[in-house]
């Protein structure tokens, strides 16, 4: 456990394996430790990025627990909901939700009705609906989540915060800043009584404090409290962990945002130095990186630089997400604005219509045999797609 909060999954992979080795010879074939070390290792996966590896594990482990625990014990929850985390990642939020729900309907049967673990799965679930842009739903969960944890916990308990802290994203992605503001520093105040002064549970609010600040353009204020969360991950968390990345991608993002490009440049090429020791090569936060550091590059009208990070990004995406996956339709269209910017227009449509394939090839416009056709001999049907969608806009 300790080496994966450190960042050093590769060890606590080992340690993790080891362990299950032991206790594949020392217990029976379905024991519940045995899924609690499958369980484990999972959660390594996913913070590896290597989301197969971890669903695997993770369907392992519940396969044990469904044989070996009565079926609404709370573990079963735990399974179905650590599935889901994975799904979601994967960006299949249909299955996160279904996991998520049975993972809910186990605990409501199992725990009292003010149970923590029954505001965790709200929270959980809001967070699904948050990534498929259903805002309301999201923050109804949310605000169920934190009724209960109000009743559940102490004032100032660190569950709190993060309640709070999640209320607040919800409202800004609404666009509702000001609410969104002062639930991030009603998350803020309660983490600093909760917490010593230099947890790196700390950074988060700073983090998201900007995010809010930088959507209504103060991005003085946004760099302020982004380098006050960089100062206390760099005390808390050792020189490459994966979070210190995030820390530069976020200052990286809003000097572009404020046309300081090079300075942008400098945050994002440090994000992805520490991303590149701390995480494995295809891992989708490198993809996220190389992006970054490409539209940079379009911006200060470095094609051919722009290009190229694009390009690994889109090579990283299709080894770490599913075909389908909306950053691979970003992807796409980063790559064809800049093509567009150079005046390359055939390879602009191209791409577009790469967009295009990604978001309705796996949906109701194609049967299943077009599916498995090569991606020229469907081009037609794309581009009558590609109409539709202008009529309707």
């Amino acid at each position: 456990m300790l080496y994966s909060h450190m960042g050093e999954y590769s060890k606590a992979l080992s340690s993790y394996e080891k362990s299950l080795e032991i206790r594949k010879i020392a217990l029976p074939p379905n024991h519940p430790d045995l899924a609690t070390s499958y369980n484990n290792i999972a959660s390594v996966y996913g913070n590896m990025g290597e989301y197969s590896k971890a669903l695997s594990s993770y369907e392992r482990s519940l396969e044990i627990r469904k044989i070996a625990l009565p079926p609404n014990h709370p573990d079963l929850a735990t399974s179905y909901n650590n599935i889901a985390s994975v799904y979601g990642n994967m960006g299949e939020y249909s299955k996160a939700l279904s996991s998520l729900e049975r993972s809910l309907e186990i605990r409501k049967i199992a725990l009292p009705p003010n149970h923590p673990d029954l505001a965790t799965s709200y929270s959980n679930i809001a967070s699904v609906y948050g990534n498929m842009g259903e805002y309301g739903k999201a923050l109804s969960s949310y605000e169920r989540s934190l009724e209960i944890s109000k009743i559940a916990l102490p004032p100032n308990h660190p569950d709190l915060a993060t309640s709070y802290n999640n209320i607040g994203m919800v409202y800004d992605n609404m666009g509702e800043y000001s609410k969104a503001l002062s639930s991030l520093e009603r998350s803020l105040e309660i983490s600093k009584i909760a917490l010593p002064p230099n947890h790196p549970d700390l950074a988060t609010p700073y983090n998201n404090i900007t995010m809010v600040y930088s959507h209504m353009g103060e991005y003085s204020k946004a760099l302020s409290s982004l380098e006050r969360s960089l100062e206390i991950r760099k005390i808390a968390l050792p020189p490459n962990h994966p979070d210190l990345a995030t820390s530069y991608n976020n200052i990286g993002v809003v000097y572009d945002n404020m046309g300081e490009y090079s300075k942008a440049l400098s945050s994002y090429e440090r994000s992805v130095e520490i991303r590149k020791i701390a995480l494995l090569p295809n891992h989708p936060s490198l993809a996220t990186s190389y992006s970054n550091i490409g539209m940079v590059y379009d911006n200060m009208g470095e094609y051919s630089k722009a290009l190229s990070s694009l390009e690994r990004s889109l090579e990283i995406g299709k080894i770490a997400l599913p075909p389908n996956h909306p950053d691979l339709a970003t992807s796409y269209s980063n790559i064809a604005s800049v093509y567009d910017n150079m005046g390359e227009y055939s390879k602009a449509l191209l791409s577009r219509e790469n967009v295009l394939y990604e978001l309705v090839i796996f949906k109701e416009e194609f049967d299943d045999n077009e599916r498995t056709l090569p991606f020229d001999h469907i081009i037609p049907k794309i581009r009558l797609c590609w109409d539709i969608m202008f009529l309707n806009y």
